[in-house]
């Protein structure tokens, strides 16, 4: 699996009778953007942590990029950038000194460029001019990025962003997307566990969605959205004579409003609905066919909305 940054097989983690993870084979590849997405209590948490190590695995087991863990942990996680469930700093030190004690611990880390590395970090999240406040100054956001900085100290093939723009306003969102696109276009792997999804849909090539300790998706993000099926809609002043058509037809998922119809196509040609509808004497005013949104695509994996935050 040396094609892959991340791989877990059947992966599983119980809490007493409660199983938080069960059986999860990710495959993450080398060089993408792997969006992890899962409502809250699905169990991508829990998972990254054992990813990490954190805690240990009730079964199964995983490799990070190429290597077997926990076995070589010590030569793998130096060559892994990780921020999970939120930053914790020294209060009473300034950004800077919290980075040059994080650097200081890392003893793959060259002590005669740290000023020059710490600097370089604190820039590329925008924290250079409040490098010298003190960490219990910093607002939610600003203490994101110091632990996003605290990542890039040294150079990552593998990062692990759990919810990276928590607390930061849209400007910092989109700068922190355009770093994860820059990192993974500098030859770094990124798995980002998000609820925004114009983080997914802007820099994700694969998405990985867990549902109740289950992965239920995995694949392209072009392949997933390929993969849903696309919705007719009829906008016409005769919605139940339209609607009927469509159940007729054998379209799905039917919906009605006051002017309109819509359900999901699968199999069935465009031309054959309105052909039908047309046939029908249904007066069609308007006639589209809409590919799902992402949310829908979570929608119809979880049966539940877009909040994937925990």
């Amino acid at each position: 699996m040396t094609d892959l940054a991340v791989a877990t097989q059947g992966l599983t983690k119980r809490f007493g009778s409660q199983v938080a993870v069960d059986t999860v084979d990710l495959a993450v590849p080398r060089g993408a953007v792997y969006g992890f997405l899962g409502p809250n209590g699905s169990g991508k948490t829990t998972t990254i942590r054992m990813l990490l190590g954190l805690i240990s695995p009730t079964a199964g087991g995983h490799e990070l990029l190429g290597s077997p863990m926990p076995d070589r942990a010590a030569d793998v996680l130096p060559r892994v950038g990780a921020l999970v469930e939120g930053p914790g700093f020294h209060p009473y030190l300034s950004g800077r000194d919290n980075l040059r004690r994080i650097d200081a611990a890392d003893r793959t880390a060259e002590a005669r460029t740290a000023d020059t590395r710490i600097a370089a970090a604190l820039d590329r999240v925008g924290l250079g001019a409040a490098a010298a406040k003190r960490y219990r100054t910093y607002s939610l956001g600003m203490k994101q990025r110091l632990a996003i900085a605290a990542a890039l100290l040294v150079p990552r093939e593998l990062l692990i962003l759990d919810e990276p723009t928590n607390g930061l306003d849209p400007q910092g969102t989109r700068e922190v997307r355009t770093l994860v696109g820059a990192l993974a276009a500098e030859g770094a792997t990124v798995l980002l566990s998000t609820h925004l999804l114009a983080e997914v849909e802007q820099v994700c090539t694969h998405v990985g969605v867990m549902h109740r300790g289950k992965l239920v998706a995995q694949e392209p993000l072009s392949q997933l959205r390929a993969d849903a099926a696309p919705r007719a809609r009829v906008l016409t002043d005769q919605p139940a004579e339209a609607a009927r058509v469509l159940r007729t037809l054998g379209l799905t998922e039917l919906a009605e409003t006051a002017a309109e119809a819509s359900g999901q196509l699968g199999a069935v040609a465009p031309e054959k609905v309105v052909a039908a509808l047309v046939h029908d004497g249904v007066a069609v005013r308007g006639f589209t066919v809409e590919a799902p949104s992402l949310e829908d695509v979570f929608v119809s994996l979880t049966g539940r909305g877009f909040d994937v935050s925990g």
